[in-house]
């Protein structure tokens, strides 16, 4: 930076170009007026010291930028400070710069109290204290490394994986059926080999070594890694129409959901038949047997719909998780877990694994024609009598302390009230939906259900009722398809391989020589399907395992083909109560925690049992009086 202030500064640079000013400067030389003589000395030792060349062309630079600001107030001063002297008829003008210099050395800027070694002293803190900042970082970052490293070698190594036990007693299982157990001749090597493949997936998602969905790729990917299949019948089944039939079923739920009609059309039964805890129970109820057939994912229901329904109801109550949960929360919640079974058996779209079954049974050449009515039909009169008599049954082993709910239908009101008339929303998700289920129950122009789902999700999108964003969120629905799709292509290629009629023909066989008729092989079979749910956490994954297997055994003895397959397909949601990891609506539930897990086997048990019953005796009568027998 320089200093313009002295007559013989100026003088100088008055005698010489800019070009050679600059020239002079650049070279090193101070022109500070205190110390004019020093210059040459100071150029020498900047020569000599790298460390001080630097400074001075990191001062240098800030010079650069000040320089513009210098000549400024430089004319400024020149006219500020100019004073005309008048000698007879002749005037003359003395003009007084002022200009900043270089210090020619530390010692020097450290004793010189001009302006320009004043700056000059600051801007070589400035740039000391930037090359300690920098220093220190360095040294910093080396030290954290160094306890990075430190830390990373006294910190044990830890797995993060799959659960081990799980894992090994998972492949285990894949290995003793592959390589110790004798494979019986009429079945071909590439079928044992699926088999072992197979119930090892099973195991695993029994057991839960990783996620279901990453745990089913990773059978699917043994599967091809050991030519067992190919990579095209590995992933045919993600073409199942079932299945994407199941997906969109996730996306519709989504919908009402949102839009808060499931939480309307709950609130107004409610508000019906809310007197009373058991007329409470029955409105709920009720309520979610209408919902079914157009929301079809149990799990949806539960959680989306229901399940805040009835925090509200026991808050309002005085019934909270814990002391007070026998008030009211656990009756609505153990009447509503076992009575979701009878809704979601009653329409053919009320739940995933029902679509799951049919499939699987038309697999076996079991065509079930018109299949919604058909269902309907068939599930109509036991459904109907399981709703009515489940309340009442929950409520003789499981009462609750307050028999009375004399408000609820008033608060019910009020909500309707604050909710207002149908949105938007609301009655796009009506008409909508009226028109899917219109295409699954009357099926236009023979357009198949997965069809007319597709059709009805697409006027959602473009209505705007859910986003495409909401549906790529719907991370359930994804990794639904990816397991489904492992567990029914596994399926599928046994049955193909031969498999599948094998075990049925050995255990029919077996049946037979113990002289058993068909009824009885059904009651026996159906018995040890429903026992083995025990081992499951899903309905749709006992479905994709066992369904087929068994169907072919009862089929084998000599029982009627439909009747088996709609039989099934009931069977499998009876049972999504029986534990507090039967089905998703039941996790859901038990999440809440309003019921104890003792409490859970135990109503789950009798509920369980008694809905067997319901649809066994007053659904095998109708079923005679129909014709499927």
């Amino acid at each position: 930076m320089y200093e313009f202030g002295h007559s013989d500064i100026y003088t100088r640079r008055s005698n010489a170009s800019n070009t050679q000013f600059l020239e002079f400067i650049s070279e090193g030389a101070s022109i500070c007026p205190n110390d004019l003589d020093a210059r040459d000395a100071a150029h020498a030792r900047a020569r000599r010291s790298t460390r001080t060349m630097r400074a001075v062309m990191s001062a240098r630079a800030i010079g650069a930028r000040v320089d513009a600001r210098a000549r400024d107030g430089a004319t400024k001063g020149r006219r500020a400070r100019t004073t005309t002297t008048t000698t007879g008829r002749r005037a003359r003008t003395t003009t007084t710069t002022t200009t900043m210099a270089l210090p020619t050395t530390r010692g020097h800027a450290r004793a010189c109290a001009c302006g320009a070694c004043a700056t000059y002293a600051s801007a070589r803190g400035a740039a000391g204290a930037t090359r300690a900042r920098r220093r220190e970082a360095v040294v910093a970052g080396a030290a954290r490394a160094a306890n990075a490293n430190a830390s990373a070698a006294a910190t044990p190594f830890v797995w993060k994986g799959a659960n081990l036990v799980p894992l090994a007693a998972s492949v285990g299982v894949g290995l003793v059926v592959n390589f110790i157990v004798p494979r019986p001749e009429a079945v071909v090597p590439q079928a044992w080999a699926l088999l072992s493949i197979f119930l090892s997936t099973i195991c695993g998602l029994v057991l839960g070594p990783l996620p279901v969905g990453a745990w089913a790729f990773v059978g699917l990917t043994t599967a091809v890694v050991t030519k067992t299949l190919s990579f095209q019948a590995a992933f045919g089944a993600m073409t199942n129409d079932v299945i994407w039939l199941i997906v969109l079923a996730f996306f519709f739920a989504r919908g009402f959901v949102r839009t808060g009609l499931g939480d309307r059309v709950a609130t107004m039964f409610v508000r019906a038949l809310g007197k009373s805890t058991l007329g409470l129970s029955y409105g709920l109820t009720i309520s979610e047997a209408l919902l079914a057939p157009a929301m079809p994912s149990t799990t949806a229901r539960a959680g989306g719909v229901y399940l805040p329904i009835i925090t509200s109801l026991a808050k309002q109550a005085g019934s909270e998780p814990g002391p007070t949960s026998r008030k009211l929360g656990a009756f609505l919640v153990q009447t509503q877990l076992q009575s979701s079974g009878h809704s979601s058996a009653m329409c053919m779209t009320a739940a995933a694994q029902n679509l799951l079954s049919l499939k699987l049974a038309a697999s076996l050449g079991i065509i079930v024609a018109s299949p919604w009515i058909t269902w309907f039909k068939a599930a109509c009169v036991p459904a109907i009598i399981g709703l009515l008599v489940t309340p009442l049954l929950v409520y003789k082993l499981y009462p609750p302390e307050v028999q009375s709910t004399p408000d609820a239908p008033a608060e019910a009101a009020a909500k309707l009230k604050e909710l207002g008339p149908l949105s938007q929303d609301e009655l796009m998700v009506v008409a909508t939906m009226s028109i899917t289920v219109f295409m699954w129950i009357f099926q236009p122009f023979g357009i198949a259900p997965v069809v007319a789902a597709m059709f009805g999700m697409s006027l959602q999108l473009i209505s705007g009722v859910i986003s495409w964003a909401e549906c790529l969120n719907e991370k359930g629905a994804w990794d639904t398809l990816l397991w489904f799709a492992v567990l029914i292509g596994m399926s599928g290629q046994l049955n193909a391989l031969g498999f599948i009629d094998y075990l049925s023909t050995t255990v029919a066989g077996a049946l037979t020589a113990a002289n058993l008729a068909w009824p009885q092989v059904m009651l026996l079979l159906h018995g040890c399907y429903f026992s083995i749910h025990y081992l499951f956490a899903s309905q749709t994954a006992q479905v994709a395992a066992l369904s087929t297997a068994f169907m072919a055994m009862m089929m084998a003895a000599g029982a009627p083909p439909i009747l088996v397959g709609l039989t099934m397909a009931f069977h499998t949601n009876l049972f999504g109560g029986i534990t507090h990891y039967a089905s998703g609506q039941s996790a859901c539930y038990f999440g809440a925690g309003f019921v104890e897990l003792k409490d859970y086997f135990r109503i789950g048990a009798i509920c369980g049992v008694a809905n067997v019953l319901i649809w066994l005796v007053f659904g095998g009568l109708w079923w005679k009086v129909i014709g499927l027998y």
